[in-house]
């Protein structure tokens, strides 16, 4: 990423507007018309939205996942979606993208979308995306900036007051305070049987499955604090307001007009119209209020909380300092307070430390850790302890946190028991040690200590949702996850060899994080946090995980599009349905993306690439990543030398009768190919599809021999990477002797080969051809002598009556060649 703010080379768009205004989705899809790209989101629920969505168009295989807490790192991601303040901001990407840049003025975390704003550039191209609140200061900051309005697609309108009875299905009530919400929570699901429920405090893994709950219809109602006004897609018709008032971290102060219209916001997606209101509890909202929410018009921000950026790690005073300075903009506000700066202030008075901290190398140490996020919130005067032991264990001896210490500390968090508020208790204090975990340097084992914070925090998750659906559920409502927890004496039903019955024992019978019984929620999400290599799928397009039937897939709209049918359907609730479904849809584009060689034809789709760029992307894609010259040849003409080389660096490769993707010839790749092909045109692939080089054209039984990977030449299909070794050697003045040696190892007749070489170009008087003239001229095959070439096979296979080939026939045919 260019950090440079003066650089030029980088078009920069604003695209600034209301709620459901698609501009995340519009980012995203230009996004993935690059070759690499990096979006900055305001919260971890967001970026693991958006992620889904990514995957979903591209694979996992290249994507990354970064927040402070939470990282998927495949080895080679070309994009890679975080939370803003978890952007690496030294990787260079093509585009870049922060969401919500109208944080820029929120007092706490404003500095770090600030620094976005002014510094973080993709080398191509560059979107800011936020409320139309930002566009003076956006034009003032970034005057080559190209400002664009983006219009809502649905109509917000008020409702007036309403009681918690009267809400429409559909419907959100947003309140301000973890307590409020659990006993909105409560009153709802006495009134209408059961309501989800997502809070900030709550883990990844607990919101994804309370929203999932929701989105599936499994309950009708949300109750929430403004952690859904941030981009979240929600299913929502009606937003209703517990609430006008929330403390922000200084004060207990009124909500602004904008910030109310960010959550009502969320009501009426796309082109579906919502309304929003308030419980019949409150005063009534005045007319100027509602009329700047359903005309989304709002004084414009004026200024930008702003943190020196430059620091000095000389000095503790130094440090101290830089951070204190007062920015030179008239539109920047000093940030007037930070947790990890006050942490600095307050351990810099501690006399053991500043003992230690005295070179540049422990200030920049002593300032890591003071960056380490306090998510117990409000316990500032007990993170300030960890803090001070933390550093000092840094600084002496070899430099790595002490095991013992660090065992005192996370085992008493391994402990699923207790109610609600005891496990989101739980749940903020491992999020501390999950985030410490990842700086690698500081501890002994590092892996060892991510997996079991991980463990942990999952686990409290589990239970955590476990005891949300168990209070604010009503049973007679839901489909508990407990009933997946089965006996292992008792027989299931439709007999042991039944889909069901495997099903039942992977769910039932293995082993929680507990030790116990695996529940839905936590078998799901194995299946989502499962890498690539964990699912197994067989040539029929049979998915399984951990060696049980999870899947397939069936047909779509053409080899590319595969979709997912899941192998027991109704034995998942709609939500575990939904999250299963999302992540198996990734795995399919992963599959693609094999069969595809890695080609990425999505990239090469943008409105900037040239028409030749496009099309011929589009016909590699159609292709699986092969095509023919004659198809080839007219876009490839037409290509400048850089589009050529930049095609070239993706694996694109100009043979002498293809122009196809190096990697798409490769076994795996050709595997998925036929499996794909078989797939769409519902029927097995012909025997012996693809492992064998060579066919008799019978076998194909009038199928598309090209769609399998085979080209017909005469009366055999040869597998297309075999013609390109051919016609490569044969192309080159010493090549025609390789070619022979290639052609005997195939076993193919004498006439047959006569027939291959001349239709891929080999001249009759190729000095090999010569030689088995001479040694065929006056002999049958009857009485030749048995001359054997250098590698120790016949030089010639004889004449038979039809085409013969590796592996042919049963018993009689010739041996493969080892």
């Amino acid at each position: 990423m260019n950090s440079s703010p003066s650089s030029r080379s980088s078009v920069v768009v604003a695209e600034l507007g209301p709620t459901n205004t698609g501009k995340t989705h519009r980012a995203i899809e230009r996004m993935l018309e690059h070759d690499t790209g990096m979006m900055g989101l305001p919260l971890r629920l967001l970026a693991r939205e958006v992620y889904d969505r990514v995957t979903a168009r591209v694979g996992e295989g290249r994507v990354a996942l970064m927040t402070g807490e939470e990282k998927r790192l495949p080895p080679r991601a070309d994009y890679w979606i975080c939370t803003v303040e978890a952007m690496p901001t030294d990787r260079q990407v093509d585009f870049l993208a922060v969401d919500e840049i109208q944080l820029a003025a929120h007092r706490e975390r404003g500095h770090v979308f600030t620094d976005r704003l002014l510094h973080a550039r993709g080398l191509r191209e560059t979107w800011f995306l936020g409320a139309d609140t930002m566009r003076p200061m956006v034009q003032a900051l970034i005057p080559h900036a190209s400002v664009k309005r983006a219009t809502r697609l649905s109509q917000l309108r008020y409702s007036g007051p309403r009681s918690l009875k009267s809400l429409p299905p559909r419907s959100a009530v947003v309140a301000f305070s973890a307590d409020r919400v659990y006993e909105l929570a409560e009153a709802l699901r006495r009134l209408r049987g059961g309501v989800a429920v997502v809070l900030g405090a709550l883990s990844p893994r607990t919101r994804n499955a309370q929203v999932a709950m929701y989105q599936a219809g499994e309950v009708q109602y949300l109750v929430a604090t403004d952690a859904i006004g941030m981009g979240l897609n929600l299913d929502l018709n009606h937003v209703a307001f517990a609430g006008l008032s929330k403390f922000d971290g200084a004060e207990q102060r009124d909500l602004f007009p904008d910030e109310l219209a960010q959550i009502a916001g969320r009501a009426g997606r796309h082109l579906n119209d919502g309304s929003f209101g308030i419980l019949n509890t409150l005063p009534e909202l005045s007319p100027r209020v509602v009329s700047a929410i359903e005309s989304h018009r709002f004084p414009a921000v004026r200024s930008l909380i702003w943190r020196n950026a430059a620091l000095d790690f000389s000095s503790l005073e130094s440090l101290l300092d830089s951070l204190s300075r007062t920015p030179r903009h008239a539109s920047f506000i000093r940030v007037e307070r930070a947790d990890d700066f006050d942490a600095l202030k307050e351990l810099s008075r501690v006399p053991a430390i500043r003992e230690v901290a005295t070179d540049r190398a422990m200030v920049e140490l002593l300032w890591q850790v003071c960056q380490i996020p306090d998510f117990r919130k409000g316990l500032f005067g007990l993170h300030l302890p960890l803090l001070r032991e933390t550093f000092l264990q840094l600084s002496e001896g070899d430099g790595k946190l002490e095991q013992a210490w660090l065992n005192r500390q996370v085992s008493p968090l391994d402990d699923v028991s207790g109610d609600i508020h005891t496990l989101m208790d739980r749940l903020a204090a491992i999020r501390i040690w999950t985030y410490i975990s990842h700086r690698s340097s500081w501890l002994h084992d590092a892996e060892q200590w991510q997996e079991r914070t991980r463990r942990i925090e999952d686990a409290l998750g589990d239970a955590l949702h476990e005891r949300l659906v168990e209070r604010f559920v009503q049973r007679a409502a839901r489909r508990s996850a407990r009933r997946f927890v089965r006996a292992t004496a008792q027989p299931p039903p439709g007999g042991a060899d039944s889909p069901f019955a495997k099903l039942g024992l992977l769910l039932g019978e293995a082993s929680g994080t507990d030790g116990g019984a695996m529940t839905e929620e936590q078998f799901v999400q194995r299946v989502v946090d499962a890498t690539h290599e964990a699912f197994q799928v067989d040539a029929s397009g049979s998915i399984s995980f951990e060696d049980q039937p999870l899947a397939r897939l069936v047909r779509g709209k053409d080899r590319r599009t595969p979709q997912i049918a899941l192998a027991e359907p109704e034995v998942w609730t709609g939500g575990a349905r939904r999250r299963l479904e999302r992540r198996l849809v990734a795995l399919a584009r992963d599959l693609v993306t094999e069969a595809m060689g890695g080609f990425p034809a999505e990239t090469l789709t943008g409105a900037d690439r040239s028409a030749a760029t496009r099309g011929l992307a589009y016909r590699l894609a159609e292709g699986l990543g092969v095509i023919t010259q004659g198809e080839a040849r007219e876009q490839w003409r037409l290509l400048d030398e850089e589009a050529r080389e930049r095609l070239r660096k993706l694996g694109v490769r100009e043979g002498q009768r293809f122009v196809y993707v190096a990697e798409a010839l490769a076994p795996q790749a050709l595997e998925r190919r036929c499996m794909l092909t078989a797939l769409f045109q519902q029927s097995p692939s012909p025997q012996g599809v693809p492992r064998e080089p060579v066919l008799e054209v019978a076998e194909l039984g009038g199928r598309n021999a090209r769609a399998f990977g085979y080209e017909v030449l005469g009366h055999v299909a040869l597998r297309i990477d075999i013609i390109e070794r051919l016609s490569e050697a044969l192309r080159h003045p010493h090549g025609a002797q390789q070619a022979h040696m290639l052609m005997q190892e195939l076993r193919l007749d004498s006439g047959t080969r006569t027939r291959v070489l001349r239709e891929l170009g080999g001249r009759p008087g190729d000095a090999a051809l010569k030689r088995r003239r001479r040694r065929r001229r006056g002999k049958s095959p009857a009485t030749a002598p048995d001359k054997r070439g250098a590698n120790g096979q016949p030089a010639h296979a004889g004449a038979h009556p039809k085409p013969r080939r590796s592996g042919a026939g049963e018993g009689g045919g010739p041996k493969p060649v080892e």
